[in-house]
């Protein structure tokens, strides 16, 4: 038997490869398809030509896949570890690594996409200038191995912008009240499997959100106070479409959950609807059950500054305290509102913290997740030092008559991939001083010497690969995370764009539970 190897191409991989060789009169495999997930190294090449497993090797390809495609438009590099590389000041030993690794992956996504873009990255934070160069670097090796890469009438305007993940700490914080966010705030949901029981079965049912579900893509960016409703639409309209009864007008979602199990013909469809029933209906008794609502419009109210009728919050101490003090709340919805309020104020002195500390009854744990957020650049305390003068780009106002009240926040990356679009009548150009292009990047795709591979040549590349997108691209990346919101903004601004795509990735998927878990172990400890 043959064996297809899809593997990272590191020494740990490699010997392991080997083994499966290693023995001339018993090896493991008759031969070897080996698909590298991205560039091999020389050192790492040179070893498996001389190793025995050469021999055995049929194939070998580098398809550049060193990324996850979580959805359509939304990657991830699967490396949660990273955060602790980039921003805890401790975590010096194996940082350049890291830092190598991250690049190679983002260039491998680059290729995938056949995008050669130039590449801009928040100054605010230093780091972000050096993976900047680390990308160019691996880009400049893609590029002499193809040199078509990036071509097309509109992708020389394609941009790549690196962002920290201190540009919004907000965002992480708030309690997200469209579907897809608030199920993975709110439920148990694990690899993105949700687990349910119904009523009147009680083993336990599991469904993968993701976008085969053509239900969960359709509702999984409406608000919650949407969706109810819109399933029960949708429900209707199925219902009339395959001869189901007609007086549904009266009926909520548990009698339209009843009657579709009365359809057994249409057992696939029935059961996506009755799955999406439940899971918005798990969102609401969650919402219900831990007072969600009391603490949204703390948080809105926080983070915008002003209440919903657009007076400014003078005193937000009076409003966080009651729930700090209330019992019913965990340790760690009273750390997102500390959290909020420090963000709200760009600092506060240390009593003042202590105060807030004692009056949740937080652990010296709890609150040194509160002070590592120092490490990403963010003004914990006021006193006792220079305070860091934190820019925000100019918000936009987007409040409207259909806004709900606890739906205010905007996630600012919707700012930036705005701001960042061209052509778009009302959007600024996205700020040179604090997203300034890599030197050289700014007119990078328009001409010039193109460098060629003395090594690879164009043996790997699929002479029948279909054409790539000829529109142009704006490829965000987040290190440190990227909210489920902030996922939803990419798609909201890639529809409204003529003919750009925003493609929005990061090191990985975060939800407020996991963002804290990840300052937890970011301290100076």
């Amino acid at each position: 038997m043959e064996a297809i190897y899809l593997i990272t191409p590191t020494d740990k991989s490699l010997d392991l490869l080997a083994k499966d060789f290693e023995n001339p009169l018993n090896h493991q495999y008759k031969a070897a398809h080996i698909f590298f997930t991205e560039a091999c190294p020389d050192e790492a090449f040179n070893n498996l030509c001389k190793s025995i497993s050469s021999k055995f090797i049929k194939t070998l390809k580098e398809v550049n896949i060193a990324f996850l495609p979580y959805e359509s438009q939304i990657f991830s590099l699967d490396c949660p570890e990273t955060f602790q590389y980039f921003y805890n000041p401790t975590k010096l030993t194996g940082r350049n690594n890291v830092m190598e690794r991250l690049a190679t992956q983002i260039a491998t996504l680059c290729a995938t996409l056949g995008e050669y873009p130039a590449i801009r990255f928040r100054s605010d934070f230093e780091r972000n200038i050096e993976l900047a160069q680390l990308v160019h670097q691996k880009m400049e090796a893609y590029k002499a191995d193809d040199p078509s890469m990036g071509e097309g009438p509109e992708k020389a305007r394609s941009q790549l912008i690196i962002l920290d993940r201190a540009f919004d700490c907000v965002t992480p914080l708030l309690h997200e009240l469209t579907l897809q966010a608030m199920a993975y705030d709110l439920l148990p949901i694990e690899n993105d499997v949700y687990k349910y029981e119904t009523v009147n079965d009680t083993r336990e049912k599991e469904i993968l959100l993701d976008e085969n579900d053509e239900i969960w893509a359709q509702y999984r960016h409406q608000h919650i106070a949407k969706v109810s409703k819109n399933i029960t639409e949708g429900v209707k309209k199925f219902q009339a479409e395959h001869g189901g009864r007609k007086n549904t007008d009266k009926m909520n979602i548990k009698d339209l959950s009843m009657m579709i199990k009365q359809m057994p013909q249409h057992q696939k469809e029935i059961n996506k609807y009755s799955t999406h029933i439940n899971l918005s209906e798990d969102c609401m008794k969650q919402y219900e059950n831990r007072k969600i609502e009391k603490l949204c419009r703390a948080e809105q109210d926080l983070a915008m500054g002003e209440t919903p009728e657009g007076e400014k919050v003078k005193d937000p101490m009076r409003a966080i305290v009651p729930i700090l003090l209330d019992q019913n709340y965990s340790s760690f919805d009273k750390l997102r509102i500390i959290l909020l309020f420090i963000l709200s104020k760009n600092g506060i002195p240390e009593d003042n913290l202590n105060k807030l500390i004692h009056h949740a009854q937080m652990t010296n744990e709890e609150r040194n997740i509160v002070l590592n957020l120092q490490n990403l650049g963010i003004n914990i305390l006021s006193d006792g030092g220079a305070k860091r003068k934190q820019w925000t780009p100019p918000r936009k106002q987007r409040i409207t008559a259909d806004t709900f009240d606890l739906s205010r926040w905007t996630p600012i990356i919707k700012d930036l991939m705005e701001d960042a679009v061209e052509g778009k009548p009302d959007a600024k150009c996205l700020d040179a001083k604090h997203f300034p292009f890599l030197p050289g990047h700014q007119n990078a795709q328009g001409g010039g010497h193109v460098p060629t591979s003395a090594r690879y040549g164009n043996w790997h590349k699929d002479k029948a690969a279909p054409a790539v997108r000829s529109g142009p691209r704006l490829i965000f990346f987040i290190v440190g995370g990227v909210t489920y919101a902030e996922m939803r903004t990419a798609y909201e601004v890639t529809q409204t764009s003529k003919n750009w795509e925003i493609i929005l990735g990061s090191t990985h998927i975060i939800t407020p539970e996991s963002f804290l878990g990840d300052l937890k172990n970011v301290g100076d400890q």
